[in-house]
């Protein structure tokens, strides 16, 4: 499946991230694709408003994973594997403790994974004319 959204600001993001979570029901594992400050972290940010998350949301670039909780207890993930050089760092990070989870995990530069992550959903982000067309894939 697909859904289509365009933000003309940031303010349009709460909403957006609102149809997004509806459209993709209850899968958990999304990864962000997207160029350097094309809003991957600012829409993350939308989403785990959304989600009721208590913690401050930051882009993890230098802790490469940050850990979330959220009003009802549930714990959320964000990682950004900008920085990643090879596989045997994602395994010193313990992916697997992370992604066989029920957790939400977002995903950041999923690209530098070397195939070994598995996501139910793809957002891809672009900017146009001032605007962020935000494409999002996902299983039915």
């Amino acid at each position: 499946m697909e859904a289509k959204f365009v933000a003309k600001s940031v303010e349009d993001l709460d909403e957006i991230s609102k149809q997004l979570l509806l459209a993709i029901e209850s899968q958990k594992k999304i990864v962000f694709f997207g160029e350097m400050g094309v809003g991957k972290t600012t829409l993350i940010k939308a989403i785990c408003k959304q989600l009721n998350v208590l913690d401050e949301v930051v882009s993890p670039t230098f802790s490469v994973v940050n850990e979330y909780h959220n009003e009802n207890g549930e714990v959320l993930y964000h990682f950004d594997f900008y920085r990643i050089k090879s596989k045997e760092e994602i395994f010193d990070l313990g992916y697997e403790d992370y992604f066989y989870t029920d957790a939400f995990c977002f995903v950041e530069w999923p690209e530098k994974t070397f195939g070994l992550l598995q996501a139910n959903v793809a957002v891809y982000i672009e900017t146009e004319q001032k605007k962020r067309i935000i494409k999002v894939i996902y299983d039915d």
